[in-house]
């Protein structure tokens, strides 16, 4: 059974940074990724991570800010140089496979995501 609970939004003003992590359960050999929402947008795609973390993907507008890593029962979003823009809810997502995507539809597992709100 998979399980995901995402932790570490929170307030942070333009140029800062924060930590989000998701404690995943059941994710052995499926890849992993984070989404986000604004608010009245629809949910998109933000980065992937392989089953055993050697591939990755970004969105363009995350590229060179944000990292994705996984390690043993834990999925973490490091965000550097937040924009006014990166505000939104953040999700954990899992997929059955084990091979990177970054469409909505190939996820089947996602948490209840959490709150980053970036300040001008």
């Amino acid at each position: 059974q998979v399980q995901l609970a995402e932790s570490g939004g929170g307030f942070v003003q333009a140029g800062g940074s924060l930590r989000l992590s998701c404690a995943a359960f059941g994710v052995t050999f499926k890849a992993m990724g984070w989404f986000r929402q604004a608010p009245g947008k629809e949910r998109e795609f933000v980065a992937a991570i392989s089953w055993n973390g050697g591939t990755t993907d970004f969105a363009d507008s995350v590229k060179g800010r944000f990292t994705i890593s996984r390690a043993g029962n834990s999925l973490f979003l490091q965000m550097n140089s937040l924009k006014p823009e990166d505000t939104a809810v953040y999700y954990c997502a899992a997929r059955e496979g084990p091979a990177i995507r970054g469409s909505l539809s190939d996820y089947t597992y996602w948490g209840q995501g959490t709150q980053v709100t970036v300040s001008s």
